[in-house]
């Protein structure tokens, strides 16, 4: 189908708005995002997606550098004899380093007539900066926990979670700390035939034996949970509740597991879990960087919005990250 002239409409309006709100001349032209614009696109990217703003998301100068400290997990409270007590937020720590990150949020002519047709000029607008916004937020999450390796050339189809855009938390950790992960087969099974019965035993195992011991009992330590985990237990205890007050239990099982705030984050692998801080996963994006284009592409018959930047992940602290990797994760009895 082609354009129509309503959507065509729709489009010059989303593109002079975004022109006037960046202060460049064309935005179907490569523009570089900076100063106030630069703090209001990141302030979009964790708006759109919640968990965003859970982690540390932070602007750097360089490609590679020290991991920053965002926090001092030690004891801040003492004495010295002829002095004043204090402790310090080090520098020492372990590298990060960025890559060239390119993101497209495409709509087809067809979805842009539908938008058209919705509603008002402003409405269209809206749907059109959220759709960009929002997959470009969900994908920094997406290669954060699926990330495994940096391919010079990107293969969505073989790669649909990102695996080769980025190395992500977890593979961070596994190629720099691989004691924090569990590596050995695990059998979760909630009706008693396999290592761990409940979530509860596996997330105390790893909080008690991985995490460093000044960490153990820090009140920000959350439990990141794969969906097929939670689905397991939820469904064991349906089927064992005769009761409605077991039921709603059953329900809300995932909100807190082994004494710890539970989540499952978008795109989160299915059996994977992870004793953590959630400002312990570093998100860092070279200050000076992004750069935006939006623009009609007539021979793929969409309207594309793209952002460059040089991007990359990192963990603050290893003995504060420790999980059991999906791949040695298993559902069911022990064989």
């Amino acid at each position: 189908m082609n354009l129509t002239e309503l959507a065509k409409a729709c489009l010059l309006a989303y593109n002079t708005n975004m022109a006037k709100n960046y202060g460049t001349a064309d935005v179907s032209k490569q523009f570089a995002v900076t100063g106030p614009m630069e703090t209001k696109l990141k302030a979009a990217l964790l708006d759109s997606v919640e968990f965003l703003s859970m982690i540390t998301m932070m602007d750097v100068d360089q490609i590679k550098g020290q991991v920053v400290k965002v926090g001092n997990y030690s004891i801040a409270t003492g004495r010295k004899k002829d002095g004043r007590f204090n402790t310090t937020n080090g520098v020492d720590g372990h590298d990060y380093e960025l890559t060239e990150t390119d993101s497209c949020a495409s709509v087809p002519w067809a979805t842009l007539a539908v938008w058209a047709n919705a509603g008002s000029t402003n409405q269209f607008m809206q749907l059109m900066s959220q759709n960009a916004t929002q997959r470009f937020a969900l994908d920094m999450l997406r290669v954060g926990f699926n990330g495994t390796s940096i391919a010079e050339n990107s293969d969505p189809v073989t790669n649909p979670m990102g695996e080769d855009v980025n190395k992500g938390w977890h593979k961070i950790v596994k190629e720099k700390a691989a004691d924090q992960i569990m590596v050995d087969d695990v059998y979760f099974d909630p009706d008693g035939a396999g290592d761990y019965k409940t979530l509860d035993a596996i997330v105390t195992e790893l909080k008690n034996t991985l995490i460093h011991k000044t960490l153990r009992s820090d009140p920000r330590l959350v439990v990141l949970v794969g969906s097929d985990l939670t689905a397991a237990a939820q469904t064991h205890m349906m089927n064992q509740a005769d009761k409605p007050s077991e039921k709603v239990a059953a329900q809300q099982m995932d909100k807190n597991i082994g004494g710890l705030r539970a989540y499952t984050p978008p795109f989160f692998p299915g059996k994977r879990i992870v004793v953590t801080l959630l400002s312990n996963l570093h998100l860092y994006t070279q200050k000076g960087t992004r750069s935006r284009k939006s623009e009609n592409v007539e021979d793929r018959k969409q309207h594309e919005d793209k952002y460059w930047r040089m991007e990359g992940y990192a963990v603050e602290e290893f003995e504060g990250y420790a999980a059991i990797d999906e791949a040695n994760m298993h559902i069911g009895p022990r064989p």
